[in-house]
Parts: structure tokens; sequence; C-alpha cells
């Protein structure tokens, strides 16, 4: 299940525009820095210096940047958000953001990846029998 969301996330590499769930971006996340990890090792080992981390890490950058925006939007934020990481504070207001659940509702980006039109009307019909 990880490796899959990995690969789908790894699949709208260039795609900015959409929503993603939580799940394809922590695989993501997880995957990447896994790969992080055995490259920086392996660097220890061969060469001494980070060769091998770098170019994973250029290798990974758009992608990455592509599903943290897709991420973002299903919290309904811009994708454009991500710059607050700079600051060096927002890196703790992102990963708030990208852990939290994405709106039910469709909003400008799309409709939800993890609750479909039928669930989402049938979330919406619950919550009116509960009401009544």
């Amino acid at each position: 299940m990880i490796w899959e969301n990995f690969t789908l996330a790894l699949s709208k590499y260039v795609q900015f525009s959409g929503r993603s769930r939580r799940a394809e971006f922590w695989s993501f996340a997880l995957i990447t820095t896994l790969f992080g990890v055995v490259a920086g090792l392996w660097d220890g080992l061969l060469f001494g210096k980070e060769y091998l981390q770098e170019v994973i890490d250029l290798l990974f950058l758009v992608p990455g940047l592509a599903v943290g925006a897709r991420r973002l939007h299903d919290t309904g934020r811009s994708g454009w958000w991500q710059l607050i990481a700079f600051t060096g504070i927002g890196i703790i207001v992102l990963l708030f953001w990208f852990a939290e659940d994405g709106h039910l509702d469709d909003n400008e980006w799309g409709e939800s990846p993890k609750y479909g039109a039928e669930e989402f009307e049938e979330i919406i019909r619950e919550d009116e029998e509960l009401i009544v």
C-alpha cells in the first residue's frame, strides 16, 4: 500500500493541480526519506561526500513540490503556501496542514480523492438524520 501510494505520487510528478490524500503524501515522504538515508550511507562508505544523496534530492524535488501542492489543495489551501518553509517556523505549520484531513466536499482544485460524490452525499444524509 505504501509503495502503491508512492508510485501514484511519482506518476503525477509534474501535476500541480488536483488533490492528494494524506496516505499518498506521507508514503511519498517516507520512501523519499528512506532513499535519501540509503544514498547518504552509500556516500559515506564510497565517497566521503554527498554525491548520491544530492542526486536523489534533485530527482525528487519537483515530484515532492507537486505532491505537497496537491496535498495543500486537499486541505483547501494554495500550493504556494509551501514557500513558508523558508521562514523556518513555517515548516511546523506545513506539517500540521499536511497531517490535516482533507475537505469532504469539492473545492476549487477538484473532487475529494477520499470521499467521492456518492460517499459525500451519504455523509450529508447521515448528518441530516442526526440533526432531525
